[in-house]
């Protein structure tokens, strides 16, 4: 495997006639080799808005064909041409570079979507997050922001992404029911979300707040994290601080060995005081972000209990046996008495009328743990007896 160094890039553009004395490695940029054979070695990199590769090979005899050949082993898509040797009045290909018979092959410029081009540049940034960066105006392309990521730039454009400052989300606090060594338990207010989905986040999140006493997944954006709430339930989140209380936990959630109790308003009053809800959910194929009940989606199981009635709203006790994505709102709106504030699968209010009140699960040591949220005053306020009600939960 042949070396080379950004400065020998250059040199070997000098003496094919594609870079000026003047012209520093610094102008080199993108360098990337592969070593296909054991006798080529080949430098794909960017050099004043041109992609190039250098190809070092001691058997492919100056045979242009031979080189297109071996930069389509490496790059099966790319065009362009091998770069004629300016050193003899022959069509020669070859020039020997310390010792090295040295080829260049000069690529065509090729079109593709921007948000595409940009993560080949940035391959440790998500294409979700390319994506946002993009509509959020950070992207020039030759000095013009583009909005659209399906706008079309070649290889060698000139795009400059504003990378965006980290939040500093230092100053939010979550209320805390439970802190020790291994485990932290808070009580997620509504509106605010488990985790972002990608890495660029502007709201604070549960798992923003876990990072700070966890090291369990610390260079992600979901520290902590091992089960999550929508963004409009309220309630009991338990969080992990090292990776060995996190493959405890989530064991119990996956074998359904943690225990969660909901409480939900319900609008309108169920046929049933109390029943098992057993009817699988499946995603909506007209709206793949939301779910319906489905004969050919997961098995699905509720269990509810209604606590307390008004003439237009039932107070219940929910409690999953499985984890369906929208299981609770699905079911109930399902039997016609959807959570009231279901903006998806009933009618709007104030706020989702879902809380997380309790989770039984067992923590480091063997100790089974009953954590529990405090009743919103949401509910108290439509439901004045709750506290009694609860005493039976």
């Amino acid at each position: 495997m042949v070396k080379a160094t950004s400065a020998d890039l250059v040199a070997v553009l000098r003496r094919f006639n594609r870079a000026l004395e003047s012209d520093t490695s610094r102008m080199v940029n993108y360098v990337t080799s592969e070593h296909p054979f054991q006798e080529t070695t080949l430098f794909k990199f960017r050099f004043n808005k041109q992609n190039f590769i250098v190809i070092f090979d001691s058997k492919a005899e100056d045979d242009p064909q031979q080189i297109e050949e071996l930069v389509a082993s490496a790059e099966p898509n790319i065009r362009g041409e091998v770069v004629s040797s300016p050193l003899d009045n022959h069509k020669i290909y070859s020039i020997n570079f310390k010792g090295h018979d040295t080829y260049l092959f000069e690529v065509t410029p090729s079109k593709k979507r921007l948000d595409l081009e940009l993560s080949s540049r940035y391959p440790d940034t998500s294409r979700s997050t390319i994506q946002k960066y993009i509509k959020l105006g950070l992207v020039k392309v030759n000095g013009e922001v583009q909005t659209s990521t399906k706008y079309e730039v070649d290889d060698v454009a000139d795009i400059a992404i504003s990378f965006p400052e980290k939040q500093d989300f230092s100053s939010e606090e979550l209320p805390i029911i439970y802190l020790d060594d291994n485990v932290i338990v808070v009580n997620k207010p509504v509106g605010v979300l488990t985790h972002s989905k990608g890495e660029l986040s502007d709201e604070f999140t549960v798992a923003d707040f876990f990072r700070r006493y966890s090291s369990y997944h610390a260079d992600t954006n979901r520290p902590g994290i091992v089960h999550r709430l929508d963004r409009d339930t309220s309630g009991i989140i338990i969080g992990a601080r090292n990776a060995e209380t996190a493959e405890l936990l989530v064991k119990q959630f996956a074998d359904r060995k943690a225990k969660k109790t909901y409480l939900a308003v319900l609008a309108g009053h169920p046929k049933a005081g109390k029943a098992t809800i057993d009817l699988p959910i499946g995603r909506n194929p007209k709206t793949p972000s939301t779910f319906r009940v489905d004969a050919g989606g997961k098995s699905a199981q509720t269990n509810y209990d209604v606590l307390d009635q008004t003439d237009n709203y039932s107070l219940v006790q929910l409690a999953p046996k499985t984890g369906r994505t929208h299981q609770l709102r699905v079911h109930m709106s399902y039997i016609g008495t959807p959570i009231l504030g279901d903006r998806v699968y009933g009618i709007a209010a104030d706020r989702l009328y879902l809380h997380a009140y309790s989770l039984e699960i067992t923590i480091p040591g063997g100790k089974r743990e009953t954590f529990v949220a405090p009743v919103p005053t949401d509910f108290t306020t439509l439901f004045p007896r709750i506290k009694d009600d609860l005493q039976h939960v």
